[in-house]
């Protein structure tokens, strides 16, 4: 009902009502007493401190409208940037689950189940996991490589790389790095898997013969690191160097080093529209963003703890960080200017994730808890 059927009623009801109308007494409902001189029935005045029933309730009636009209403005909720769509169970799985890849032809999803020693492969359409690869040895990057159809894993536990053929996940090679074999980089446009590993060490492996071809010296061990598309460079995150590497792909070496004042920070992402490096900072938690023309800090800010994944979503200016604490973040980009503009609940532990553009979904690895067993958790970005 809008305001202006309220008003006809109430001039409909003034006119049946003007004559012998009952009224209210508001003396007495204030616990007062009524004035001590009653006038006389036809002197042409109203009662003291007395109202018409029907003009209170008319009162009362429009107060009810301008409330309801005004009520779904002011307490409408916000959307979620980030809606949960559903959650796959992984089995029986424990311990501390690492990075994921992604098989966009068969809509797979890689999962490295380091505490289990094994990868899950995860049917995104069905919500199921269809296979499981055991005998791994503490599994913690993944590549899937589509021009051979091979799976690449990175193991900490033995340093090597192992490799197993897409239709059915048989074993089809091993390349063996030292130790400590770890995050994965696949470049489709030159057709080249990258593989950090070692106390400081990048390998680049041919996957039309599955070899190294490469090896990139570093000065500590990389942790998070990204392939540039627009400049055919390397940024690697260095911790324990407390800087960020500069590699010239088409040279094979490092040209620079970044300094950068903490060493708890591990993942990376690469915002190229902008000429931005993403690093997230575990202690204390922060987000850094650098420039990517000379490593120049550009901004700093709050963000949640324990991070191990960055993404830049390019189509709606987003920046999407999973965390330990139990949170994704969801900053949105304005020029220089970052705001955080969601701060999502998920479970503890829940560190690592894969946003895949592709599909325009954001997976989430929540390692087992009491009550809340292992799964993977898939977000939508809305609108």
């Amino acid at each position: 009902m809008h305001i202006a059927h309220v008003l006809a009623l109430c001039t409909l009801v003034s006119v049946d009502t003007a004559a012998g109308a009952q009224e209210i007494d508001w003396k007495k409902v204030a616990g007062r007493r009524s004035s001590r001189r009653r006038p006389h029935a036809g002197d042409g005045r109203s009662r003291a401190g007395r109202t018409p029933r029907w003009y209170v309730a008319c009162l009362l009636a429009l107060a009810a409208v301008s409330f309801a009209t005004d009520r779904p403005l002011a307490q409408a909720p916000e959307p979620l940037l980030l809606q949960l769509e559903g959650k796959i169970p992984l089995g029986d799985v424990s311990g501390r689950i690492d990075h994921m890849a992604i098989d966009l032809p068969r809509r797979r999803l890689f999962v490295a189940e380091l505490g289990n020693d094994s990868v899950a492969v995860v049917d995104i359409d069905e919500r199921k996991v269809q296979h499981v690869i055991t005998g791994l040895k503490q599994p913690q990057g993944l590549g899937y490589v589509p021009s051979n159809d091979t799976l690449f894993v990175a193991n900490a536990g033995d340093g090597s790389v192992r490799l197993f053929r897409g239709a059915d996940y048989a074993e089809s090679g091993s390349i063996d790095l030292g130790e400590d074999a770890d995050n994965i980089r696949v470049d489709a446009a030159s057709n080249r898997v990258f593989v950090g590993y070692g106390r400081g060490g990048l390998a680049e492996i041919d996957p039309a013969t599955n070899g190294k071809v490469l090896d990139l010296p570093l000065p500590a061990h990389p942790e998070g690191f990204q392939l540039a598309r627009s400049v055919r460079r390397i940024f690697v995150n260095l911790p324990k160097a407390r800087m960020i590497a500069v590699i010239d792909r088409f040279a094979g070496k490092q040209v620079a080093s970044w300094p950068v004042d903490n060493e708890s920070f591990f993942p990376m992402a690469l915002d190229e529209q902008f000429g931005r490096i993403l690093v997230a900072f575990r202690n204390p938690a922060r987000l850094g963003v650098f420039s990517m023309q000379d490593g120049s800090n550009i901004a700093t800010f709050d963000a949640c703890g324990d991070s191990d994944d960055l993404f830049v979503d390019a189509k709606r200016h987003r920046i999407y960080q999973s965390c330990g604490d139990g949170h994704l973040d969801v900053f949105e980009v304005d020029g220089d200017a970052y705001r955080r503009s969601a701060h999502i609940q998920t479970i503890s532990g829940g560190r690592t994730a894969l946003f895949v553009p592709e599909i325009d979904r954001l997976f989430v690895a929540a390692r087992g808890n009491p009550g809340e067993p292992a799964a993977i958790w898939i977000f939508r970005p809305t609108p």
